[in-house]
C-alpha cells in the first residue's frame, strides 16, 4: 500500500508540473529562473577562470633556502639552496591558485589549456634537475651509490602527469616532494655524510646540457607557428651517420593553430622554472663560476629568460606572419629562449676548459 501511494504521489507530482507549464506566466518564470542560474554558474566558471589563470609570484631562492634553514635548524651547505628551490617549485606547481589542473576533469579546469601547458614546462624542468641531482649532482663518480631518497624523487616526479585517480598526480607528486625533504635533512645534517651536493663544473655542464636540448626544442616549436621550409641538418657534420628512415631534403615545419598558445605557454613555464634553478645554481656553484669566469655569462641566461614573463596584454596569443601587420608573440618568445640557448652553449664552453 505505501509503495502505491508513493508511486501514485510521484505521478500527481508531475502532472502538477505539466500543468503549470501549460500556463504561460508560470512557464515564463521559470525560464526566466532557469536562465538567471545558469548566467549565475557561468559567470562563477569565468571568475574562476580569470583567478586560476595566472602563473605564481617568483621567488627569490637564496632568500627561500636561508628560511627554510633558520626554521628547521639546518645548516645552510652547498646544495641546500638548489635542493630547496626544486621543493618549493614542485610545491607551488601543486598548491598555487587552482591547484594542479593538468589532471583534472571537472569545469571550469577542464576547459583551460594555457595553465596546464605551463604547469608541464615547470614540471619537465624539474624532472631534469631531479635526474640530474640523481645521477650527477649527488654522486661522486660513475661507480658511485646512488642516493636512496634522490632514486625515489626522480621517479615519483616522472608519474604520468594527467592522472586523475587511482592514484592521483598530486599524491605521487607529493612522495617526491617528501624524499626531497628527507635528502635535505641529511644534506645539512654534520653527524652523517651519506647525502652529497658535489658543486663540481662537470656536473652543471652536463644539466646544461639537458637544458641547452630543452630550449633548442622549444625554439623550434615557436619559430614554427608561422610555417617554415627547413633544410635537413640531421646528419649534417658527419660523412659516414646514417639514419633509420630516409627524410625529404626539404621539410615544412608548421605548428597546427589550436597548438601555438599550448607551445607559448609551455615555453612560459619553462622559462619561469629555468630563472629559479639557474638562480640556485648560481649561488651553490658560485666557487667554480668564479673560477671560470663565467658568472657574468649565467646572469645574462637569467635576464634573457626573465623577459620572457612580461606580462601579455593581448587576450589572445597573436600568430602575425613574420614582419605582418599583427604582432608574433611566439616569435617574440623564441627570440628570447634562442638568445638564452646560445648563451648557455657559450657557459658551458667555459665551463669544460680546464
Amino acid at each position: 500500500m505505501e509503495f502505491n501511494r508513493l508511486i501514485q504521489n510521484i505521478r500527481d507530482f508531475s502532472w502538477d508540473i505539466i500543468d503549470n507549464f501549460n500556463n504561460p506566466s508560470t512557464r515564463r518564470q521559470a525560464l526566466r529562473i532557469a536562465s538567471i542560474s545558469i548566467s549565475i554558474i557561468i559567470l562563477f566558471f569565468v571568475i574562476l577562470m580569470l583567478w586560476w589563470d595566472k602563473a605564481p609570484n617568483e621567488f627569490n631562492p637564496t632568500q627561500t633556502a636561508q628560511q627554510v634553514a633558520s626554521s628547521k635548524q639546518h645548516k645552510f651547505v652547498t646544495g641546500y639552496t638548489s635542493t630547496v628551490t626544486l621543493i618549493t617549485l614542485t610545491d607551488n606547481l601543486l598548491n598555487k591558485s587552482g591547484g594542479y589542473l593538468s589532471n583534472d576533469v571537472m569545469p571550469p579546469s577542464i576547459w583551460m589549456d594555457n595553465i596546464p601547458n605551463w604547469e608541464f614546462g615547470v614540471l619537465v624542468q624539474i624532472r631534469d634537475f631531479s635526474r640530474a641531482l640523481r645521477n650527477d649532482i649527488s654522486r661522486s663518480q660513475s661507480q658511485s651509490l646512488e642516493d636512496p631518497d634522490l632514486a625515489i624523487a626522480e621517479p615519483q616526479f616522472n608519474f604520468n602527469s594527467e592522472s586523475w585517480l587511482f592514484p592521483p598526480t598530486e599524491s605521487e607528486y607529493q612522495k617526491g616532494i617528501e624524499a626531497l625533504e628527507s635528502y635535505l635533512t641529511r644534506l645539512s645534517s654534520t653527524e652523517q655524510d651519506s647525502a652529497q651536493f658535489y658543486a663540481r663544473a662537470d656536473n652543471l655542464a652536463d644539466w646544461l646540457a639537458i637544458v641547452e636540448k630543452r630550449l633548442g626544442s622549444l625554439s623550434q616549436r615557436l619559430s614554427a607557428s608561422v610555417g617554415q621550409a627547413r633544410i635537413n641538418t640531421d646528419l649534417a657534420g658527419e660523412p659516414a651517420a646514417i639514419q633509420s628512415t630516409p627524410v625529404p631534403a626539404e621539410i615544412i615545419i608548421k605548428t597546427p593553430w589550436a597548438q601555438i598558445d599550448d607551445v607559448f605557454y609551455e615555453s612560459r613555464g619553462t622559462s619561469w622554472a629555468l630563472i629559479h634553478l639557474l638562480k640556485a645554481v648560481e649561488h651553490d656553484f658560485v666557487d667554480i663560476l668564479q673560477k671560470k669566469n663565467a658568472l657574468i655569462s649565467l646572469r645574462q641566461i637569467i635576464r634573457e629568460l626573465e623577459a620572457t614573463q612580461e606580462s601579455v596584454w593581448s587576450p589572445v596569443i597573436l600568430n602575425g606572419s613574420g614582419f605582418g601587420f599583427v604582432a608574433n608573440h611566439s616569435l617574440v618568445m623564441a627570440s628570447y629562449i634562442s638568445r638564452a640557448n646560445a648563451a648557455i652553449i657559450d657557459l658551458r664552453s667555459l665551463l669544460n676548459q680546464g
